[in-house]
């Protein structure tokens, strides 16, 4: 699963969840949980996949900065937690570009290669599962900000 949709699949569990401790853990958990859905990947080195990864790392960590600014302050520590939660499991791919090995236990690392189900058939489903991602996110921001008017 592409980083960006990991972060919008935390934006939502932020938008939802109403403490940011409970974000956050679900967030991991959701990880996981798309992870085990069948999505766009290579397997393949993290070497050989830069040409996608580094630009859906930086789509990833924009987009989880233009939602951290624009959450409602009331949500903001939650959403932030959840979209961090969802793609701390990821982090493993950028240490070990730059660190030489994964800041993960071995079997952490194993059980998250397991769960893959990956295939380069796959991305435009990664692109349609981003759009209904980025569109839940907005709605829900809406939402939060609609009735937050209402209650003052």
């Amino acid at each position: 699963m592409l980083v960006t949709n990991h972060v919008l699949s935390g934006a939502v569990i932020g938008y939802v969840v109403p403490e940011y401790a409970p974000a956050f853990a679900v967030g991991v958990l959701s990880h996981f949980a798309l992870d085990v859905v069948p999505h766009w990947g290579v397997p393949r080195p993290i070497q050989e996949m830069m040409h996608v990864a580094v630009p859906d790392g930086l789509v990833g960590a924009t987009t989880m900065a233009v939602i951290a600014l624009t959450a409602p302050a009331h949500r903001r520590s939650r959403v932030v937690a959840a979209m961090a939660g969802a793609v701390l499991p990821d982090l493993d791919k950028p240490s070990t570009v730059f660190f030489g090995g994964s800041p993960f236990p071995a079997v952490l690392d194993a059980f998250h290669r397991v769960i893959q189900r990956e295939s380069p058939r796959r991305m435009p489903q990664e692109v349609v599962v981003g759009l209904v991602g980025a569109a839940t996110v907005t709605w829900l921001r809406r939402r939060t900000l609609a009735l937050s008017a209402l209650r003052d």
